[in-house]
């Protein structure tokens, strides 16, 4: 008995099943096919006994599994005639069978070793491996489909869609024609895919085709075609479907993926896989619907060749290279997000589906026969909405089943009425399956709940498992499933069942949803969504759900409804509340603001409900501006958009940008009248997109804006536009940019202007002509009524035109000549604009426009700048631009203009009444002429370019009528152009005329200047001269003051600037005006005071600015400041608004200052704007006044140092008071910072000294007022080793007791850079430490009122022994009496070194010298210096420790103001053996008249001692006659003296000459100083002669000596031998022109001669020219002194010719000084770059005060006092003193000076950083200047003192200034100098 006859039962069951089927073969081949697909059907066919081949084919069903018998015998009982009796006992046993199955080995290619292989064996698997692919290939393909008519059809025929590449990437150029897939070249295209001449790498290519356009169609199409050997490049081919690929749960090897899941070798996998990888460019592996795989977020993995991982992760190394590199990739997706592992270089193929020649191809092999294709045919061109079907291949297939059961029994256009939306054409196709019963909706509803299930859970394959039998098979007997072959990991093969396509599943999965019973109404609304489908590479993974919300929407519509009540078993009600629901959310998704693509998918979703109110619902809740961006869009999808606008009232703008368009999407547009714009920006658009736009067009009669951007159109395309153009008269702009046209499409284009009467834009930019084009396009402009401007620009091209519709009309309606020319004239009177820039016209180009233009209209505008017109060009247009009628600009800029060129065009404007400005400059290649404007068109705002913005703002914005404005900047006009300038300028306008003249910028120089000036009055009356940046000297510049008294225009020379040069006044301001100008006119350089009003605390909020004309116009005649100032007070500083008017800063012009003030500023909004800063680098200055600040504002601004280098002063006060200030390029390196009043404690010190140790050089460091105490002082002091500081640290008032001032002196070994500390603990309560870069060797402590106890002595003699760089110690008023000094001096002890101990208290003075040199001789160090000055109460003691004992240095003692007139003979021995080494005694002061004369016999005695002494010094001392003699004696036996000094002493005339005779054969002196003493004629002839052996000499002082012109010549003389003279001081003497004479003959001999002070000897201009020449010879001279001899001009002129270059002091006072002196003197120090001082004091300077035309980088002090400097000068001296960067002193007491020279000088002050003292006593300045000097002083941190005594400022106002600013002085006498409040 057979097996299976027994597992069934019985035999005669087996046998009637067996002879059953033997009957229909054909019927059960095809179940076998379809329920095993990869069982080969030929070894059945083999068989002649067709009942053994029934029995194989049913064993091959068994034992696939009980589920397939199961469905199988469903089958049988459905669909074939079974008798009853066989039928219940089949149905009865389908749970009696076994589940045996067929397992098959599992083949990997790594299951076996490596077998070596000749070449030969490798090459014989790879062949068989290829040819099985081919075989399998062709076996796929083999499966046949089912027909209209018949259950079999032969192969179907392929229709190939549309196809359009989407990226520049295009791997072929392929024709238009082709790109679209030609289906009469078809395999053409096909080819199109592959690239074969792309370099090695990725190549991959992405075909984009919505559901239904028939991707996986052609997929299978590629593999059809390469098994059929038509793609020969390819020897190997792998077709993927994802689907299949998401059932591999397990990772995957690239092996495996082709192998295992696809097709396995016979033998050898290593072989054949090696063999793939060598011919990886011959491998094409597609993946079909790539938006079905799962696990996206894997898609970016990586994995080398041999890894494993998911599906996509395999596909993504294929994309990238990384695994089979070089192979080809194509995948098949829906246009919905795509994942990221695709590479960038990517080719997208957008798969359009069918058009209308594509339907009927299709119908023509769908419909054999004529007639039913001709009614078919007829059919379909009666429908519209079934055209829009069809163009889907999907939906046309359906549509044909539909039409091929309808047709025969329905009258003519009926069927296709029952088929408007996809949702009712997939129920005809239900219904054409003859479904009947209860049953049969029962297993429909439950097929469509595996659908729906599926959907969910992203499974398109289903396994027998998933389905049931009784489902399976009426899916399998209606053709709703179809099976499959699905390889497995493992090796085994399964059967797996899918829908025909995914859209038949979202259907049935709808009708699941509406019309099954145990779906709830709210899980119904769920499904109705709108989709997003951006093409974007994203994470997100896109739903299969796709038409899912179509399918219910369109079950919603009336129609459906007997359908689904059928098929619920339900009545039509229960049906209707289902679809209301649909209807209801879809209500509520129109009401949305949604974007492009759920927009289109609510107008299908609308489409498919067929409700009217819906749809007008929906068309009005769209808005005005419909964009749609960046996805595809299909003819379709357009259509349903149009079907929805039909239901709107309201025009709408539709914008499409950047979408992939299907060719004919505009033809869905065709009678669109609700679209009002319509634009396009695409490069997909060709010439086929272009000829359905214009079939399109002409029926949108509401559409005014058509625009065509980017698109590739072609002449053909722009052929059939212009065509259609005069159809559309209604439209009001039209945009064809970038799209390529030539010369010959333009013109064509521009043809159409004169039949659109309402166009008012016509933009053809980015498209590529010529010049002639261009000249031809100018002509249209002229010649078309309706142009009023031409804009060509480089690419830019756009006619602007009004509708005189009106004036067009009548003059085409004209019937006579004469009428016609009247009717010309009146279109003359129309206005043109033409800008034609960047044009590359020429000379020649410029006659023909002229011409061209002659005959043309009125011109309001010419724009030809950025041409190549030069000097003729311009020329021949200045000349026409009267009979052009310009009336308003001509622009000539950027056209090759020379500097002759300049001239030419002002001579050509001589007959050109009307202008009103011409500016040109060379520089900036600027030309533009304004021309005069009617009365009302003056008040118009000008158009200008850009850069005049930042021109000078002087100027008034209205000209009056009779005044013209030339601007010649920048233009390189020199002296020689001048003259032929001035007659140019004249003849441009009638005289008076010329109202304002700019010649800035030149270089003009002295000379042109000069030459000017006498040409001004030719010129006639301007109202303004500009003659900035002229390169002009101070001279030059005055020299114009010279020559206003014979311009009676000119009232005022402004001159400003920011530096002064060495021989020109660079980037400066020169502006003669008319007193109308100056009082209209402001200052560049003048505060402007902006009032931040009206400020919102809303965040994003800004402020209304408003200009305070008032302010600016006071600030202008004041000068207050020479910086913008930005001023905000009382505004709500949040970090929103800080961080807007830092980004507004950021665009203003430097150097800036601003000042801020709030209430309170939060520590957020102080870090925005300390953030800011490196990004505002002209900011000069940051103020916050009056502003709560937290405690952690310190650290923020200290954190700010670091952060932002250019910061120079950070001072913060009271929290409340913030300033920063920045540095300039030119300012030295170095920051001062300052945290004074701002309660900083303990706990601040260690991130304060973090934050500071980032600073990289601080300067200095205030902390004073603050709650410090002596333990912050420790933390400070111990954290202070990091911080870099190199200046002051300021502890003041911090409540520091001695506790603090002994660990200061304990911490200084441990702080080597510690050069000075001073600390006072007296009222004062001063704590201050210097500090430097280098570490210090001889640092100074001072310590005052420190109220030390005796148990103190010790640690302050520990200290002093440690600190080995501390060599001095002054210890004031604190507290150490007698005896503690002695135990200090006793107990200090160092291993070497000098210490210099100073004590100043009240003892001192009555102490006596006895007891005071006691303490001296208990010092444990050798005493190397004492100085005692009773008077002063000080002792000071130099110690000198072993160390220095073999090498003793200098030894200075000093008795100041002491009786030596009694001593002790013990303490003198003792004195004299301490002092034995003594090499320099200096006695200062001394009284040595007492009547024992014991005090000099003590002095004679020492100097007897002292053999080895070099330097005595007896000075301002009281000496007797016998005393100096006893002096004279011992001086004789210092053989050694190089230095005596005997001045100011009170010596008789008879010991002056014992004194001078002792200094005979002192030949080794080289200093000698007797100044003050009376040198009689006697005493003079014995100093000659002493002095002419001392050849050695360097330095002789003989001031005050009453030496006459006589003695001169003698002193002379002898002096010639003193080759080494450096100093010679003869001031204050009679010398006179004689004696000069006499100097000045042996001056040129003394080449060493650094310094000559000549000072009130009686030298007049004789004698004074003399030494002049003399001084010109001294090439080392750097002090000369002539000051108080009436030397006048001529000496100064003289000296001015050869001014030493090594000068350093130069002091001229009272030297009857003029102002050609002066000014020759300010231009000869103009070489002298090493002065440091100069004193002009006592002359008058009113007319001639210096004008530095380069600064002093050395300069120090400046002496005027006394100079008759008044106001008119101020200014230019001030802006001199800038110019002096380390500037100390300004000495101007005693002038003339106002209020306007205290603002010009309170201008400069801030930026004069090391300014210390002015001096301004005895002026002119009121309470207003002195106020302005405040004002200067607050930005002046380092300024000392201003002296303002004998001022006219009452009392009361001076009081108040000085409360407000202490450093203002306005008493006689100095007060001690006040600290900088900013310092």
């Amino acid at each position: 008995m057979d097996p299976i006859s027994l597992q069934l039962g019985t035999r005669n069951l087996w046998s009637w099943l067996v002879r059953l089927l033997s009957t229909h073969p054909k019927w059960l081949s095809a179940k076998v096919k379809f329920f095993l697909p990869d069982v080969d059907p030929d070894s059945s066919d083999e068989l002649p006994d067709p009942k053994q081949r029934t029995i194989l084919q049913l064993r091959k069903l068994h034992v696939q599994g009980q589920a397939t018998w199961q469905s199988f015998i469903h089958c049988v009982c459905m669909e074939l005639e079974v008798p009853l009796d066989l039928e219940v006992p089949l149905l009865s046993i389908w749970g009696q069978e076994d589940q045996d199955g067929l397992k098959r080995p599992h083949q990997s290619c790594g299951s076996s070793p490596q077998r070596k292989l000749c070449r030969k064996q490798q090459l014989e698997f790879a062949r068989k491996y290829l040819q099985l692919l081919k075989t399998s290939a062709q076996q796929r393909c083999s499966s046949e489909f089912l027909g209209p008519g018949q259950t079999l059809t032969s192969h179907q025929v392929y229709v190939p869609p549309i196809l359009q590449w989407s990226r520049a990437t295009v791997p072929l150029d392929a024709p238009e024609e082709a790109m679209m897939g030609d289906f009469k070249a078809e395999d053409v295209s096909i080819q199109d895919f592959f690239n074969l001449k792309a370099p090695r790498g990725p190549r991959v290519t992405v075909l984009l085709g919505k559901a239904g356009m028939g991707k996986t169609t052609l997929a299978r199409r590629l593999c059809q075609k390469w098994a059929d050997g038509q793609l020969e490049h390819f020897q190997a081919l792998f077709l993927f479907e994802f689907r299949q690929l998401n059932l591999a749960t397990g990772f995957l090897t690239l092996p495996q993926l082709l192998f295992d899941l696809y097709l396995s070798p016979e033998s050898d996998p290593d072989t054949v896989f090696q063999y793939l990888e060598e011919n990886a460019s011959q491998v094409l592996l597609i993946f079909d619907g790539l938006d079905e795989a799962l696990c996206p977020g894997s898609s970016k993995e990586t994995m080398g060749p041999d890894g494993s991982g998911p599906a996509l992760t395999l596909f993504s190394g294929l994309c990238h290279g990384t695994l089979l590199p070089g192979c080809w990739v194509m995948a098949t997706s829906r246009p919905g997000k795509l994942p990221a592992c695709l590479p960038t270089e990517v080719g997208m193929v957008h798969m359009w589906g069918f058009d209308g020649l594509r339907v009927a191809e299709y119908m023509s092999h769908f419909f054999g026969e004529q007639l039913s294709l001709e009614v078919a045919l007829t059919e379909l061109q009666t429908s519209g909405r079934l055209q829009s079907l069809c163009s889907v291949p999907g939906l046309c297939r359906v549509a044909c089943l539909c039409l091929y059961h309808l047709l025969p029994g329905s009258p003519a256009g009926q069927s296709a009425a029952l088929l408007p939306t996809v949702t009712q054409l997939y129920i005809h196709m239900v219904l054409t399956l003859s479904l009947h019963g209860r049953q049969s909706a029962t297993s429909l509803l439950h097929l469509g709940e595996v659908a729906l299930r599926g959907l969910e859970t992203g499974k398109i394959v289903f396994s027998a498992r998933d389905i049931p039998p009784p489902v399976m098979a009426f899916g399998a007997t209606h053709c709703l499933l179809t099976s499959l072959c699905v390889r497995m990991i493992s090796g085994h093969q399964e059967t797996g069942y899918a829908f025909n396509d995914l859209s038949l599943q979202e259907f049935l999965a709808a009708l699941h949803l509406m019309a099954s019973p145990g779906v709830h109404t709210d899980t119904l609304s769920r499904h109705v969504i709108l989709n997003s489908h951006w093409v974007l590479r994203t994470k997100a993974r896109l739903t299969l759900s796709d038409h899912l919300p179509t399918f219910l929407a369109g079950l919603a519509s009336h129609t459906c409804k007997p359908f689904l009540s059928c098929l619920a078993q339900q009545d039509e009600a229960w049906v209707g509340a289902r679809q209301a629901a649909v209807v209801q959310v879809l209500r509520k998704l129109a009401a949305r603001r949604l974007t492009g693509p759920k927009v289109v998918e609510l107008c299908h979703c609308v489409a498919e409900t067929q409700e009217s109110r819906l749809a007008d619902f929906a068309s009005q809740s769209l808005p005005d501006h419909l964009p749609f961006h960046n996805f595809p869009l299909t003819y379709r999808d357009l259509a349903a958009l149009t079907n929805i606008l039909e239901h709107r009232a309201a025009p709408i703008h539709l914008e499409f940008e950047g979408c992939p368009l299907e060719p004919r999407c505009p033809a869905a547009l065709e009678g669109c009248g609700q679209v009002e714009t319509l634009s396009f920006k695409s490069r997909k658009c060709g010439a086929t997109f272009a000829e359905f736009l214009s079939k399109s067009l002409p029926t949108m009669g509401n559409l005014k804006k058509l625009g065509l951007v980017g698109s590739k159109i072609t002449a053909q395309g722009i052929s059939h536009l212009v065509q259609a153009l005069p159809l559309c008269p209604q439209l009001e702009e039209i945009s064809l940019q970038n799209n390529q046209l030539k010369d010959a499409e333009v013109l064509r284009v521009v043809e159409v202007l004169p039949s659109l009467p309402h166009l008012q834009k016509l933009d053809l930019s980015r498209n590529s002509i010529s010049v002639l084009t261009l000249l031809s396009l100018v002509k249209v402009a002229v010649m078309c009524p309706t142009v009023r401007t031409l804009q060509v620009r480089k690419t830019e091209l756009i006619f602007l035109l009004s509708s005189p519709a009106e004036a067009t009309a009548d003059l085409q309606r004209a019937p006579d000549l004469q009428e016609r020319d009247a009717q010309r004239k009146e279109a003359r009177d129309r206005s043109l604009t033409l800008r034609l820039q960047k044009c590359e016209l020429r000379v020649h180009n410029a006659e023909s426009l002229i011409a061209l233009l002659q005959e043309g209209p009125s011109l309001e505008e010419v724009d030809l700048s950025g041409n190549q017109l030069e000097d003729e060009g311009c020329r021949l247009l200045a000349e026409a631009a009267f009979q052009l009628h310009i009336t308003r600009k001509l622009d000539l800029s950027d056209n090759g203009l020379s500097v002759s060129g300049v001239s030419c065009v002002l001579s050509a404007l001589s007959t050109c009444r009307t202008l009103a400005e011409l500016h040109i400059s060379v520089l900036h290649k600027t030309a533009v002429l304004m021309f005069a404007q009617e009365l009302e068109k003056q008040e118009e705002t000008q158009e200008r370019a850009t850069f005049l913005n930042s021109l000078v703002s002087w100027m008034p914005l209205e000209l009056p009528p009779s005044s013209r404005r030339i601007r010649l900047t920048h233009c390189g006009f020199q002296a020689k152009h001048i003259e032929r300038l001035c007659m140019a300028l004249g003849g441009s306008c009638p005289l008076g005329r010329l109202g304002h003249v700019d010649l800035s910028g030149n270089a003009l120089g002295d000379n042109g200047v000069a030459l000017l000036a006498q040409l001004l009055p030719s010129l006639g009356p301007l109202q303004s001269l500009n003659l900035s940046e002229n390169g002009l000297s101070l001279d030059a510049v005055l020299s114009l003051a010279g020559c206003m008294s014979a311009l009676q225009w000119a009232f005022h020379l402004d001159i400003r600037g920011n530096h002064l040069c060495a021989s020109s006044l660079e980037s400066q301001r020169v502006l003669l005006l008319q007193e109308k100008s100056c009082s209209e006119g402001l200052d560049w350089e003048v505060v402007a005071e902006l009032n931040f009003q009206n400020v919102s605390p809303l965040s994003g909020s800004w402020w209304l600015v408003e200009l305070n004309s008032q302010s600016l116009g006071h600030a202008a005649s004041e000068g207050a400041s020479a910086l913008p100032l930005i001023s905000l007070e009382e505004c709500p500083l949040e970090p929103l608004s800080l961080a807007c008017l830092c980004t507004t800063l950021e665009e203003c012009p430097g150097p800036l200052e601003v000042q801020l003030s709030c209430k309170i500023l939060s520590d957020q909004s102080l870090e925005t704007l300390l953030h800011h800063l490196p990004r505002l680098p002209q900011l000069s200055l940051l103020q916050l006044n009056q502003t709560e600040l937290s405690s952690q504002c310190p650290c923020l601004l200290a954190d700010t140092l670091s952060l932002c280098p250019r910061v120079q002063k950070v001072e913060l006060r009271s929290l409340r008071h913030m300033t920063l200030r920045f540095r300039s390029s030119e300012e030295q390196e170095g920051v001062c910072c300052g945290f004074r009043s701002c309660s900083l404690t303990l706990e601040h010190v260690e991130p304060l000294c973090c934050l500071l140790s980032k600073c990289k050089d601080l300067r200095q460091l205030d902390l004073s007022a603050n709650l410090l105490g002596d333990d912050g002082l420790r933390c400070l002091l111990q954290h202070l080793l990091q911080v870099p500081l190199s200046g002051l640290l300021d502890l003041s008032h911090n409540s520091i007791s001695r506790e603090g001032a002994l660990h200061l002196l304990e911490m200084l070994p441990c702080c080597p850079h510690i050069g000075e500390a001073s600390v006072d603990l007296g009222p004062r309560q001063e704590f201050r430490i210097h500090f430097s870069q280098q570490e210090q060797t001889g640092a100074a402590l001072r310590l005052r009122e420190c109220s030390f106890q005796p148990e103190h002595v010790p640690r302050l003699a520990a200290g002093l022994s440690q600190a080995l760089q501390l060599k001095e110690l002054t210890l004031t008023r604190c507290g150490l009496g007698l005896e503690q000094l002695t135990n200090l001096l006793s107990l200090v002890k160092r291993p070497a070194g000098l210490l210099s101990l100073r004590a100043e208290e009240p003892w001192v003075g009555r102490a006596g010298l006895p007891a005071l040199l006691e303490v001296c001789a208990q010092a444990s160090g050798h005493i190397t210096k004492i100085s005692i000055s009773e008077t002063q109460q000080q002792l000071c003691v130099q110690l000198e420790f072993p160390h220095q004992e073999e090498n003793p240095e200098a030894v200075a003692v000093r008795l100041a103001h002491c009786d030596l007139r009694t001593h002790r003979g013990l303490l003198v021995k003792r004195l004299m053996e301490t002092c034995s080494r003594l090499r320099q005694l200096s006695l200062s002061q001394v009284n040595l008249c007492d009547d024992t004369h014991a005090s000099a016999l003590l002095l004679q005695n020492l100097l007897l001692a002292l053999k080895g002494l070099r330097t005595f010094r007896l000075t301002s001392s009281c000496v007797s006659t016998e005393g100096l003699a006893c002096l004279a004696s011992s001086l004789r036996h210092c053989h050694h003296l190089e230095e005596l000094d005997f001045s100011n002493s009170q010596f008789s005339e008879e010991a002056t000459e014992a004194l001078v005779a002792a200094l005979e054969g002192k030949g080794q002196l080289k200093r000698l100083n007797l100044s003050h003493l009376p040198l009689g004629s006697s005493t003079l002839a014995m100093l000659t002669r002493g002095l002419s052996h001392m050849t050695l000499l360097q330095s002789l002082q003989l001031n005050r000596s009453s030496i006459d012109d006589v003695g001169c010549c003698h002193l002379f003389k002898v002096l010639r031998a003193a080759t080494s003279m450096e100093e010679l001081d003869l001031s204050h003497n009679q010398m006179g022109d004689t004696g000069a004479q006499h100097l000045a003959a042996i001056l040129p001999g003394l080449p060493e001669l650094r310094r000559i002070d000549l000072s009130a000897n009686g030298i007049g201009p004789a004698g004074g020219v003399q030494l002049a020449q003399s001084f010109a010879l001294c090439r080392r001279l750097e002090e000369l002194m002539l000051g108080h001899n009436a030397l006048g001009d001529p000496t100064a002129l003289q000296l001015a010719r050869g001014l030493p270059g090594n000068l350093r002091v130069l002091h001229l006072p009272s030297i009857h000084l003029g102002p050609e002196g002066a000014l020759s003197l300010g231009q000869a120090l103009g070489r002298c770059l090493q002065v440091e001082e100069i004193s002009l004091a006592e002359n008058n300077l009113a007319e001639g005060v210096l004008h530095f035309c380069q600064g002093f980088p050395l300069l120090r002090r400046m002496d005027l006092v006394s100079c008759v400097i008044d106001d008119q000068v101020a200014k230019h001296l001030a802006a001199s003193f800038t110019l002096c960067p380390v500037l100390e002193e300004i000495l101007l007491s005693w002038n003339l000076l106002g209020d306007k020279a205290a603002a010009e000088l309170a201008q400069v002050l801030p930026q004069m950083g090391r300014l210390k003292r002015v001096d301004l006593e005895k002026n002119q300045i009121t309470a207003r200047g002195a106020g302005l000097l405040a004002a200067g002083l607050d930005r002046a941190s380092g300024v000392q003192v201003i002296r303002l005594w004998n001022n006219p400022v009452p009392q009361n106002v001076a009081q108040l200034l000085q409360s407000q600013e202490p450093r203002l002085h306005f008493a006689f006498f100095d007060e001690q100098l006040q600290v900088p409040r900013n310092t």
